[in-house]
């Protein structure tokens, strides 16, 4: 699970969302009602009466009469599918930020290259989803990702089971399993709601993936002794992450990466909490720092004095990481490249 405040929001699902409308119940029990006529069909059945279908990552086999073109998704994942070609109807989770003067809205890190003037946005925050727009959006299947089992990120917890009966859901791995795996699960979604993910440019980007994990596996051998620290930085926390359950530092460690492992994992398994007197608790040459909206950047970290007393700060040998990676090859290629990169060209200083 990602650190940080998001990181810790599945076991604070006592955010509420906006409330919801009046008369909300009925409408939603009418859609529970037509889900559960929906029986789908098999695979050969499908092919012929254009039915869909699809097994996601709990296991479940979601089923519907036709492939959805009303597509409601977490907004990483919509950033993904749009990669491959699939384009969505509405967002839910960070997908803008707001300029405090302007009031201007940029695209946050996880939209990708989503126009975010051209989808509905029914919730942008934690805890935030807009059931009546929802509604409004007319969905035909909603689709998030999963750090923990049968835990769908960024729908709040409260409202859940009216969301749920709006229409079906759809949840991948973003956790637990290593990048590549989890990138051909993204494709094979993508696939199966009608995206050709045997184009030129979806080849050309995997070829661009597998190429930078191979210069990735390349660098980290020659660079055995530097220690690279997982790290996401809070107002009074710094969080250590463990890296054998997000994907991308999973695949790191694969690719022969020394990453710094913490000792003492708070309960949820994702973290060691380290105040900021304690920040040099472990000895790191590199940090890759959480580069989400709502953490502490390099520039907010100044402040601390001991966080610029550490041996990486003084060399700068800090770099962003996508915590919340788009899962497609155009976007997690260039993260790899980029730390190849930042390796390459890191010295040891612990």
């Amino acid at each position: 699970m990602p650190s940080n405040a998001r990181a810790t929001s599945l076991t604070r699902r006592g955010i509420l969302a906006a409330g919801g409308a009046l008369g909300l119940g009925a409408v939603l029990a009418a859609c529970g009602d037509g889900d559960k006529k929906s029986t789908g069909s098999s695979s050969s059945a499908s092919a012929k009466s254009g039915s869909w279908e699809f097994k996601d990552d709990r296991g479940q086999t979601v089923k519907t009469k036709s492939t959805p073109k009303n597509i409601v998704a977490f907004t990483g994942m919509a950033a993904a599918l749009k990669d491959f070609g699939v384009e969505v109807t509405g967002v839910f989770g960070p997908t803008y930020v707001e300029d405090p003067k302007t009031k201007a809205k940029k695209p946050d890190v996880q939209a990708g290259d989503l126009d975010i003037t051209k989808v509905k946005v029914i919730g942008n925050v934690w805890g935030e989803f807009n059931i009546e727009e929802y509604l409004k959006l007319q969905p035909e299947v909603l689709i998030t990702d999963m750090w923990e089992k049968d835990a769908l990120w960024y729908v709040p917890e409260e409202q859940k089971a009216k969301i749920l009966k709006i229409a079906p859901s759809v949840a991948l791995w973003a956790a637990g399993k290593s990048m590549p795996s989890v990138l051909q699960r993204h494709a094979d979604l993508a696939a199966s709601l009608g995206a050709d993910v045997q184009s030129e440019q979806v080849k050309k980007d995997k070829a661009r993936f597998e190429a930078a994990a191979e210069r990735l596996r390349k660098v980290a051998q020659s660079k055995k002794d530097i220690k690279v620290l997982i790290g996401s930085g809070a107002p009074d926390t710094f969080y250590v992450s463990t890296p054998v359950r997000p994907t991308d530092t999973l695949f790191f460690q694969e690719l022969g990466l020394n990453i710094v492992v913490p000792k003492k994992l708070d309960p949820s398994g994702w973290f060691e909490l380290l105040s900021w007197e304690n920040v040099d608790a472990y000895k790191a040459d590199v940090i890759l720092l959480d580069n989400r909206t709502g953490t502490l950047q390099p520039e907010q970290l100044k402040a601390k004095p001991t966080w610029a007393a550490l041996p990486a700060v003084k060399a700068g040998q800090v770099f962003p990481r996508v915590t919340e990676p788009v899962y497609s090859y155009a976007k997690c290629a260039p993260l790899l490249e980029d730390l190849a990169t930042a390796l390459e060209n890191a010295k040891k200083v612990s």
